[in-house]
């Protein structure tokens, strides 16, 4: 049906289909008992059972003012079918159009299934730590700051601040990743996760309609919502379609009697005329086109958010297939956003050791990895007073350790790097000279030349970073193309050109500066668990996993389920077309009006399941 009441029941498709078969059976071989009961009064007894519900279903439409619908053309065939003497047929009709139905629910509800299954994400119960004792309580009765209790196999119930040693967590359902992953001491544990170690305890970070995966649900939600174009046209189209075609049935019976009346053709059979523009209504049920397209793209989202992908409605499936172009953010996208040092120059392992000791007072990132890295060494004796100076680094006593600026203002030259600078550079001075350098940079991850070149498009790095940095991502990745030194006003600007130069873009970011790019992007794609909210927000399509080897993936699912959908249309209308040929010429029968409309709804159904079978290549 092109709407599901009610969930079709197998019990009465089975007996009508016996009383079918035995009717067939009895009445062709002229049975004894078949001269007791009228042949009408046993196929009106088979067709209740199967064809009552559809005709109440078509009165009621016709109450409320819907006369052009498939309940209607359904209930009319049949009940033609018994007007003309092929009581079989009209019994037929219905039972195999609630065969179909209740084959195409099955094949619905499965993708409804993969996807309302994401609300066992959220478990009902946490196990709260208050006054040194355990409290059992709903999730949305944990307040932030407080201590839960997760033990080993039980799914986290709220995000939180890994408070115990680190452990490892099952994160496929949430993530799609087959692997635990292992969350050190401090970092972000997300509710949905599996704790897969040792009894651990959080530090609730976000009150539970917050989560992560109240957010996943809730864009699960508007996702399904939200229509695309040729959703929308289908839509449109059915209801332009339906009442033509009741219009075309009744002109393939008052044509010929019109000819017939004016000498233009023989005798007017009306029975004849009569059971072609019935099978013609049969035929002409739009039901294949209405289910199967909006299915294709549910199918899709319900694909996708399998491998750890949410698309935010069928219009971000359409819009990604179209892309030619994807371009990168490298902070926290490419990068892992943590910093570690490449290399020294110059410095000695004592001038290291009193950096490290410097870098200690502050809690930047670079800091933070030259306190790391001196942690194999021994501290020095003394370490002077330290001063942070902003926008330039630290001074202690005569010891400088900062950006050349700071060194500079102090009268001390900075030699030029050999090949430019590819990294953050942190120079030392020690008494008015100059003694060396650290070169730091962020870590790329370690799937990001697998998520460049796994895109199969022209892909492109836009960074704020110097164009050096950019330079070497670009060469570690085997992107197209960086372009670095550029505000989020900037990346939006060049992602506005290449749309002028006629590129379909995609963007993908994690960060609350990269809500304005998302924006500008003809894609938009919020990557990581991190996402800040307006990111995620803004963006298209969402990677809750966190491996950006997704992108190619979610590329992958967005153009195989435009595929199945455009295969979907060409075989309903292309089939369709040619049975109502058929059928006002006499070459088709009831039961190929019947496979022409329910048949071909199935099909489309059956092919929308496709997508399913995409081989989830990024288990790792």
């Amino acid at each position: 049906m092109c709407e599901h009441h009610e969930k079709n029941d197998i019990k009465p498709i089975v007996v009508s289909a016996v009383m079918l078969a035995v009717g067939l059976l009895a009445f062709g071989t002229g049975m004894e008992w078949t001269e007791i009961i009228p042949p009408l009064l046993w196929y009106v007894v088979a067709f209740l059972p199967v064809g009552w519900g559809v005709a109440r279903e078509a009165a009621g439409h016709a109450l409320r003012g819907d006369v052009f619908n498939e309940y209607m053309l359904m209930t009319l065939a049949s009940l033609g079918a018994f007007a003309i003497g092929e009581y079989p047929e009209a019994v037929a009709v219905m039972l195999l159009y609630q065969t179909g139905e209740m084959l195409q629910e099955h094949a619905v509800e499965r993708v409804r299934r993969n996807i309302s299954s994401m609300v066992a994400l959220r478990p009902d119960r946490a196990s709260v730590v208050r006054d040194g004792t355990i409290v059992e309580c709903s999730p949305e009765q944990v307040a932030t700051g407080e201590v839960i209790e997760v033990r080993p196999g039980e799914r986290v119930p709220l995000d939180g601040e890994l408070l115990t040693a680190g452990s490892p967590f099952d994160t496929s359902v949430l993530t799609g990743e087959s692997l635990p992953r292992m969350i050190a001491t401090g970092g972000e544990v997300s509710a949905g996760m599996i704790a897969a170690g040792n009894v651990v305890r959080l530090r609730v970070t976000r009150p539970a309609g917050d989560s992560a995966v109240a957010r996943i649900l809730r864009l699960v939600e508007e996702a399904s919502a939200r229509k695309a174009p040729t959703e929308l046209f289908i839509r449109r189209f059915a209801r332009v379609y339906t009442p033509v075609v009741f219009s075309l049935a009744v002109l393939v019976v008052l044509v010929p009697w019109l000819c017939s009346l004016a000498g233009l053709a023989g005798v007017f059979d009306f029975a004849l005329w009569f059971r072609r523009a019935l099978i013609f209504l049969v035929i002409s049920c739009p039901c294949a086109l209405v289910i199967s397209v909006p299915l294709g793209y549910f199918a899709g989202i319900g694909a996708a958010s399998r491998r750890g992908i949410l698309f935010k409605g069928g219009g971000s499936i359409d819009a990604v297939a179209d892309v030619d172009t994807v371009a990168f953010d490298k902070t926290g996208t490419l990068t892992c956003g943590r910093f570690e040092v490449l290399r020294v120059e110059g410095l000695s392992d004592d001038d290291i050791a009193m950096v490290a000791a410097m870098e200690r007072t502050s809690v930047h990132p670079v800091a933070r990895a030259i306190v790391e890295y001196g942690a194999r060494l021994a501290a020095p004796d003394a370490v002077p007073d330290v001063t942070t100076v902003p926008g330039y680094g630290l001074e202690a006593g005569g010891w400088l350790a900062g950006s050349p600026r700071l060194l500079e203002r102090h009268g001390i030259s900075v030699p030029q790097m050999e090949g430019g600078e590819d990294g953050t550079v942190v120079c030392v001075a020690a008494g008015g000279a100059y003694k060396g350098r650290i070169v730091l940079g962020d870590v790329l991850r370690d799937d990001a030349r697998q998520a460049v070149q796994g895109t199969g498009l022209r892909t492109v790095i836009l960074s704020g970073d110097r164009q050096p940095i950019v330079d070497a991502a670009v060469a570690a990745t085997g992107a197209a193309l960086g372009i670095g030194d550029l505000l989020p006003g900037g990346k939006a600007e060049y992602i506005e050109s290449l749309r002028r130069e006629g590129h379909r873009v995609a963007f993908v970011g994690d960060g609350i500066n990269d809500a304005p790019v998302l924006a500008a992007s003809d894609v938009g794609i919020a990557f990581g668990d991190g996402s800040a909210d307006m990111a995620v927000e803004t963006a298209d399509i969402v990677i809750h996993s966190g491996r950006l080897v997704k992108t190619g993936e979610a590329i992958a699912v967005a153009r195989r389920t435009r595929r199945i959908v455009k295969q979907n249309i060409v075989f309903a209308v292309g089939f369709k077309v040619l049975v109502m040929v058929l059928g006002v010429l006499g070459a088709a029968n009831i039961w190929m009006a019947v496979f022409a409309d329910t048949g071909v709804a199935l099909l489309a159904v059956l092919n929308s399941m496709r997508v399913f079978s995409l081989p989830n290549r990024h288990k790792e």
